[in-house]
């Protein structure tokens, strides 16, 4: 295997060196490519470009394989839970008992916001958006908590353990406020419980009957959360590395990532897909009607929750997600039209000719937002609960790039197409 990649350009040969990653993945390092050549690398969308070097999530999206810090998120989906999947992905390591009950406690203690920042909540209609109510709120903390927010990464690293802890808690308990907000309900205070106990309590606990827990309901939650938190360099992730290369704080890079999240084509994925399943349900149709138009290719019978940007395989989350989607319902005792259509189209996709030779199969978005529907969240607040699952992959991601003493700014460049030079015309001689 050669060392290195020769590139030829102007009758000039030259070589650039070859990264190799720890799972095997190539990379021709063109960091001197425009400084030797006056050339520059033209990839849309970064598809096909290493932005940075991380050790914190290896994806192959070939073989439908996802690992956090080298677990499989198969064994991580069976026998850990969110907190100590995102104590993993933020610190590298699954953390002992002390450093679990540490976590633990310090989420619970810093779960509450500050008093004053319900006035914000007050100052949106009750029909904002969540998301941007979300974005709004979590920019705002660097606010509240300027001492953990300098701008400055030596100092804000040092209070990193509490930051990290605020985030995750005070993301989970601002989406819960949001929730309580826009149905016009009191809010709920947080209880010295278990993470996602918790945020069932600040949801739907009311001052006249407390939520009543059940395993099967937190285990579900637990999972969503879990299969979410984190996914390599996607849109919203690579948001965050950028913002917070600029030295921009913990909670600011945060809101960046939310403000990416929220986009249809990222995080409104699950949002689609029910809005899809009730379509077809409304129609009278138990799916067989619209997979037949889906594949006429007719408008508007695009197939919500299907294919993959990285994955040409089957999401390994979609295959562990699916099954829990069976065990909430069958606990809950809920029947749900929507999941019987989900099912079809499931069949269909993996037994039809047409999904098979596409690479057409569910992912983690597909039954996600059967769960969360079964759970009582409604289809407004799916994305704020993504929001709230890849918050240990950003704060990690914030992290790697803050620590990095080589660090630089990101600063993509361009191919401009505009016009060339021309000379200003006053406005009385413009035709």
């Amino acid at each position: 295997m050669p060392n290195d990649a020769q590139i030829k350009l102007d009758g000039k040969e030259i070589s650039y060196p070859i990264i190799t990653g720890s799972e095997g993945e190539k990379a021709i390092d063109l960091r001197k490519l425009r400084a030797d050549t006056g050339y520059i690398a033209y990839d849309q969308g970064y598809g096909n470009t290493g932005s940075c070097e991380s050790a914190i999530t290896y994806l192959d999206g070939d073989n439908g394989i996802l690992r956090h810090r080298g677990y499989p998120i198969e064994q991580l989906a069976e026998q850990s839970d969110f907190v100590e999947t995102a104590y993993l992905i933020i610190y590298g390591e699954l953390p002992n008992q002390k450093q679990r009950l540490s976590i633990g406690r310090l989420l619970r203690q810093n779960a509450a916001i500050d008093t004053q920042m319900l006035r914000i909540f007050e100052g949106f209609p009750r029909e904002a958006p969540p998301m941007g109510m979300l974005t709004s709120i979590v920019s705002s903390m660097a606010a509240y908590y300027p001492h953990l927010a300098t701008n400055n990464f030596e100092k804000d690293l040092a209070n990193f353990d509490l930051t990290a802890a605020m985030a995750i808690s005070k993301i989970r308990t601002i989406v819960a406020g949001i929730y309580r907000y826009r149905h016009g309900l009191p809010f709920n205070y947080p209880k010295d419980i278990p993470f996602c106990d918790n945020f069932l309590h600040l949801m739907f606990s009311e001052p006249y009957q407390e939520y009543a827990l059940i395993p099967e309901v937190t285990r579900a939650l637990n999972l969503i959360l879990l299969l979410h938190a984190d996914h390599e360099q996607n849109c919203s992730t690579s948001t965050v590395r950028m913002v917070g290369s600029s030295g921009a704080n913990l909670f600011t890079s945060l809101a960046a990532g939310i403000c990416a999240l929220s986009g249809p084509l990222h995080g409104g994925a699950n949002s689609a897909v029910m809005q899809m399943l009730q379509s077809i349900h409304d129609e009278g149709d138990d799916g067989t009607r619209f997979i037949a138009a889906a594949k006429s290719g007719a408008k508007g019978n695009r197939l919500m929750g299907f294919g993959h940007a990285v994955y040409r395989n089957y999401d390994p989350r979609a295959r562990i997600i699916g099954h829990a989607c069976d065990v909430v319902l069958n606990k809950l005792g809920k029947t749900d039209p929507l999941l019987d259509i989900a099912k079809r189209l499931e069949h269909s996709a993996l037994n039809d000719e047409y999904f098979l030779a596409r690479k057409l199969y569910p992912n983690v978005d597909f039954y996600s937002g059967i769960i969360m529907r079964a759970l009582g969240i409604p289809t407004e607040l799916f994305t704020t609960m993504f929001a709230i699952g890849r918050s240990p992959g950003w704060i990690a991601n914030w992290k790697e790039v803050a620590s990095n003493p080589k660090g630089r700014i990101y600063r993509p460049r361009q191919v401009y197409v505009g016009p060339v030079k021309r000379d200003y015309v006053l406005i009385g001689k413009r035709t």
